[in-house]
Order: C-alpha cells, then sequence, then structure tokens
C-alpha cells in the first residue's frame, strides 16, 4: 500500500497526505488552537451557568446525590447523583457549581474529538474544523449547560470510541484494555454505553477484521468491562431490571413522537453543515484503503440509528457519541478536499460554526428570562424557569393551613423536578416532601399519621378518590407568562385519607421522564 509522503505547505494550501498507512502513525494534536477554542467555549459555558434555573432532571440528581451513594436507582446508574453531590460540596451548592461537571465533559468531549481526527490523519486544519464544530454544536452546548446523563455519557463514548480506533488503525491491541475500562465505568453514568459494545462488536463480525476476537487484549479488555460493571449489572439483575421497565414506561409515553422528529433531531444535533462532514465519513470508511481497520464503523452506526429508532426511546441523541467520531474522520477528508483545491479549511471550519450557531444559541441563555415568552426557545431551557415561584406558591399554601393542620400534613408531587425543587428552596419551610415518580417512590409512603396533604399537580381524580375532601388552593405561575410543564399547574389541599398510606402508596408509583 503506498503512502502519500508529499509534504504539506504548512499553511493548509498544499498536498494532504492520507491518513497513516502503517501502524502507529498518527498525526500530532495541534494543543494551541484546540485549546484556545476549548478555552474560549469553557469560558462561555461558565458565564451563563447560572442562568436561568434548574432543568427537571438536575434538581432530581441533586436530590438523589443527598441522600447518599447508592450502586444504582430505578431509573439510571449511580455515577451523574455522586458527582453533583462531590461538585456541589466543593464548589457549593449552586448552578455554576454543579454544573461544572457538564462544563468539563463538554470540553473533555470536544478534545477526545480532537484526538479522534489526528488518529485519521487530521492536520491542524481538520483538527480546528473538528474542534470548532463540536463546540458551536447544539448538542456538546447544551451537554456543557444542563448537567444530564448525556453529558457523562458523551465523554466515556468518545474515550472508548478514541481506544477502538487506536487499537484498529494503529494495529496495537493494547488499547482494547483502556477501552474495556472505559466501558465499565460508562456504565455507572447511563447504560447506552452498552449499544456502543453490541453495535462495535456486530460491526467487527461483518467487516472484520476478525482476527480482534483471538487477541488476548480484545478478550482481557471485554473481562476488565464486565468485571468494573459487574456491580451495576447485578443492581439491576436483582432489582428486576428497572432499566427495562424506565425505557419502557418512556417509549409509551413519547416514543412514537421521538420516532417522528428522529432525522430531524440528528441533523439538529450538530447542525446541517457538520452532518454534511459525517456523511462524507461514511463513504470514507468504505473507501479509503487506509481505513479499512476501522470500517466496522461503518456498520455500527446504521445499526445503532436502526436499534434506537425501533426501540421504545425511539431518540437520536443515543447515537450522538457516534457522530462525534464519524464528525472527526469527516473533517480529514474535508481538510483533503480543501487541500486539492487550495481552499484553506479554516473557511471550511468558520462557515460550519456560523451556521451552526443559530441553533447552538438556542441552548445558551444569552436572552434576558422576560422575553421568553415569546421566542423559540428549546423546552429544555423553557423548563428551568419559574421552580422558586412554585416553591413560594407552595410554602404559602402551606403557611396558610390551620396550625392544628401543620404537624399532621405531607407534601405530594407529581414528578421529581417539584420534589428537587421544594428540598432546594424549601427544605427548611415545608413538611416531608414525596413522590411516586421513579426512584423517589422507593422513599415512600409517608407516615400514617399523615393526613392532609398539599399535592402538586397530582391527577385530581385520583385524589378525590383517595380523600374525603380535596379544595384547590393555588395555581402556579411562574410570572413569566412562559408555558412550560408546570405553569398553571394546581396545588391541592386533601384531607382524610380513605385507606392507610401503605394501602395508597402502591397507586401513586409511576415511571417516566420529566417530559
Amino acid at each position: 500500500m503506498s503512502v502519500n509522503t508529499r509534504a504539506s505547505h504548512g499553511d493548509g494550501t498544499g498536498p494532504v497526505a492520507p491518513v497513516a498507512a502503517r501502524p502507529g502513525q498518527a498525526e500530532p494534536v495541534q494543543w494551541r488552537p484546540v485549546l484556545g477554542i476549548v478555552a474560549v467555549l469553557i469560558a462561555v459555558q461558565l458565564a451563563f451557568s447560572h442562568r436561568y434555573g434548574y432543568f427537571a432532571d438536575e434538581l432530581y440528581f441533586r436530590l438523589l446525590g443527598e441522600k447518599g451513594p447508592a450502586w444504582g436507582y430505578v431509573d439510571q446508574p449511580p455515577l451523574l447523583p455522586l458527582l453533583i453531590r462531590v461538585s456541589t460540596a466543593v464548589f457549593g451548592d449552586t448552578l455554576p457549581g454543579m454544573r461544572v461537571v457538564a462544563v468539563v465533559c463538554a470540553a473533555l468531549t470536544v478534545v477526545l474529538g480532537v484526538m479522534l481526527a489526528a488518529e485519521f490523519g487530521g492536520r491542524r486544519w481538520a483538527q480546528v474544523c473538528t474542534a470548532a464544530g463540536l463546540a458551536s454544536s447544539m448538542w456538546i452546548l447544551g451537554i456543557g449547560h444542563f448537567l444530564l446523563t448525556s453529558s457523562v455519557d458523551n465523554v466515556t463514548w468518545a474515550a472508548a470510541l478514541l481506544c477502538t480506533v487506536r487499537a484498529l488503525l494503529r494495529a496495537e491491541p493494547r488499547w482494547w484494555i483502556p477501552a474495556g475500562a472505559v466501558l465499565g465505568l460508562g456504565l455507572y453514568a447511563k447504560l447506552m454505553i452498552g449499544l456502543l459494545l453490541v453495535t462495535v462488536l456486530i460491526g467487527l463480525l461483518a467487516a472484520g477484521p476478525r482476527r480482534v476476537f483471538r487477541q488476548r487484549d480484545f478478550l482481557l479488555g471485554g473481562l476488565i468491562a464486565l468485571v468494573v460493571g459487574a456491580p451495576n449489572l447485578i443492581y439491576q439483575l436483582t432489582h428486576g431490571l428497572p432499566q427495562v421497565q424506565m425505557a419502557r414506561a418512556m417509549g409509551e409515553a413519547g416514543g412514537s413522537t421521538n420516532r417522528d422528529f428522529y432525522l430531524p433531531s440528528l441533523i439538529i444535533l450538530f447542525g446541517p453543515v457538520m452532518m454534511v462532514l459525517v456523511v462524507s465519513a461514511m463513504v470514507g470508511l468504505f473507501r479509503d484503503p487506509a481505513w479499512r481497520p476501522v470500517r466496522a464503523l461503518g456498520v455500527a452506526f446504521p445499526l445503532a440509528i436502526v436499534a434506537t429508532y425501533l426501540t421504545d426511546g425511539g431518540r437520536a441523541d443515543y447515537v450522538a457519541g457516534y457522530l462525534v467520531v464519524l464528525l472527526a474522520a469527516g473533517a480529514v477528508r474535508g481538510e483533503r478536499w480543501a487541500a486539492r483545491r487550495r481552499w484553506r479549511t479554516p473557511v471550511t471550519a468558520g462557515v460550519a460554526t456560523l451556521l451552526g450557531l443559530p441553533v447552538a444559541l438556542l441552548f445558551v441563555p444569552v436572552l434576558p428570562v422576560d422575553s421568553l415568552a415569546g421566542y423559540p426557545v428549546n423546552e429544555l431551557t423553557l423548563s428551568t424557569v419559574g421552580w422558586p415561584a412554585l416553591v413560594s406558591r407552595t410554602t404559602d399554601v402551606y403557611r396558610a393551613l390551620p396550625a392544628a393542620d401543620r404537624d399532621r400534613v405531607v407534601v405530594l408531587t407529581q414528578n421529581v423536578a417539584q420534589a428537587g425543587a421544594l428540598d432546594r428552596y424549601g427544605r427548611d419551610d415545608l413538611p416531608p416532601v414525596y413522590s411516586g415518580q421513579n426512584e423517589l417512590y422507593e422513599w415512600g409512603p409517608p407516615a400514617e399519621d399523615r393526613d392532609v396533604v398539599i399535592a402538586l399537580g397530582v391527577d385530581e381524580d385520583r385524589l378525590r378518590t383517595d380523600f374525603a375532601s380535596c379544595s384547590l388552593a393555588a395555581t402556579i405561575d411562574n410570572g413569566y407568562g412562559i408555558e412550560n410543564p408546570e405553569q398553571g399547574g394546581h396545588v391541592t389541599v386533601c384531607r382524610g385519607p380513605r385507606a392507610k398510606w401503605s394501602e395508597l402508596w402502591p397507586d401513586y408509583r409511576h415511571l417516566g421522564a420529566y417530559f
């Protein structure tokens, strides 16, 4: 196999060699421009991390973290609540203090993406294009602003794929060992990393190189993944596979809608221009002889799309980890294409960034909060507004109760976010708070002597069935006219349970996401 050894002019206009054709020949990472882009990303994320308020999942994760470490939860693995507990202990129990973890995850994903571009033979401008494209994408800005399970999950996907690419392109089996360790650790962030494992294995079987299945380090890496992830897997097996139940519930709630918008959502994650690079990478995986060792990725990515589309959740963001490696490979092909036409690749990177920013800015909270009501902001951002108002309204209802009722009252919320908000903003002013959603169901039922209930958003037919009397006490208003899941919700006061809480409580159990 021949290798193009002609030297580049150094300005991005000369001939650019294809990806390394011999093991171990990757381009050096151009740290100065890359870290400059990462520094801007970090600065922007930190500057806006305090606006507008907590996302629903953040309130829930914070609440789980406060309770202490666990081996797992009904709806997720244990890592993120633990990270939040540590982060808020170190940086303060504030939005910025919590979101430091998200900012670090976004920055690491960009760095890992650039390292992947270098592995594919990308030089300075391919790496700059990768860094700029990722850093300005809706997806990276989103997981860097909101602290979600995907924030950590994307880092583990990118790291595992980097090790995989190195093991295959460099023909260095030793990289399967850290790949296995990363996969095992990734299970503690989100079980979706199992999709990466399964699809890559099928890709290797279908497109090769199949010799990896006979390599000692490959088998050792698999064993390490199993050992490291075993406690989390054991938790799932011993608790009736709660994540399977959770996935089924989410699919019943929003799977059809997610599938209807699957392709647009997939494109929006990194923007239409960046998706051109992803398509180019897929072509390159099957046409470039030097990329033959990683052709399995060209099989694995479509498999992942089919799997996530057909499963209950039907969410495009589940394959975002693959988009990182494909964007990096596509940037390498873009660099070579631009060089043959004596175009500077920075122009391509700049145009891609500018075209992606309008969508990406929907996830950067730059607008005044009182202007959001008439602006097409994403639903995640809209749902961050109004938590203090919800807590204030609930507290007013509690204080308005007769003194004799206050020692017998409990707050019952419809969802985990409401419970998290009441803990964050009203812990010292409110009675015990319970919810039947997800993991919080396991924290109940309330004590039997709690026969007065302040219910937030709970199904009113259910309440009238279970209590002798119920009356509307307040309506939630965030004060900005913003339509989000909490706006217009009812605060209801109920008295006289018709049965013991231990008998009533199972009817309040429900699984699902916030939306």
